[in-house]
């Protein structure tokens, strides 16, 4: 941020997280501010387990669903023994990050916290971080009964960067949903040749005709964006 906090939002499988790190950060710079797990599946949580141990995390944001996979479980394990500070996201709130920046969080609505969730992508954190006129709307893997319950609750959506939920599968980005954020550029986050067929052919066309620039780390790479706030 322009206040020097660095902020991680998931870690990817593995070690995918560190490696990226370290291609962005100054060698010197071990300090991560501000981690949020969006939801605790494996393709969001593993590569925060390396991130704890080599970085010095201070602060982290979760929802305390419920889950046993042993990633998740080593990340909770971990957290606790460098004994960093957590919050429990549960309603909408604004993070103040200093210099005209702040990160609404506009989902989860309620509690989650030791609960089991029927489909854990619809327990994901959603948020927008906005510094002066620019916005990014980042999504987690939240589906269509998030959105609809983000437009029934009337938050500005609208973004120029739009994280595009669950990897661009067909169960999120509804056209009702694009509607209200009207994003000039759309990033899909998805491994390349995996198994799920992410993204759905129908969204990526559905994205173009809405006008937004798609940038997708199977085919580009590693997406890099920075804002003047103007």
């Amino acid at each position: 941020t322009p206040g020097g906090q660095n902020i991680l939002i998931d870690g990817g499988p593995a070690k995918s997280a560190v490696k990226r790190l370290g291609e962005n950060l100054p060698f010197w710079d071990k300090r991560i501010d501000l981690m949020i797990l969006t939801h605790p599946h494996d393709d969001h949580v593993s590569g925060l387990v390396e991130v704890l141990k080599r970085y010095e995390v201070k602060r982290i944001l979760y929802t305390g669903a419920t889950h046993n996979s042993p990633n998740y479980l080593t990340w909770l394990k971990t957290v606790r023994d460098k004994k960093v500070p957590m919050s429990i996201v549960d309603k909408p709130k604004t993070v103040a990050l200093g210099r005209g920046v702040e990160l609404k969080i506009f989902y989860p609505e309620r509690s989650f916290l030791n609960k089991e969730v029927k489909d854990l992508n619809d327990s994901s954190i959603v948020m927008k971080l906005i510094y002066g006129q620019s916005a990014f709307l980042l999504t987690g893997d939240a589906g269509l009964e998030v959105e609809k319950a983000l437009l029934a609750g009337g938050a500005d959506l609208t973004a120029e960067v739009l994280k595009v939920g669950h990897h661009g599968s067909e169960y999120g980005t509804s056209q009702e949903f694009l509607d209200k954020v009207r994003p000039r550029t759309a990033v899909i986050s998805v491994g390349k040749d995996n198994d799920f067929g992410h993204p759905n052919l129908r969204i990526v066309k559905r994205l173009e005709r809405a006008g937004a620039r798609i940038w997708r780390t199977d085919l580009n790479g590693t997406v890099r964006m920075e804002s003047d706030g103007m």
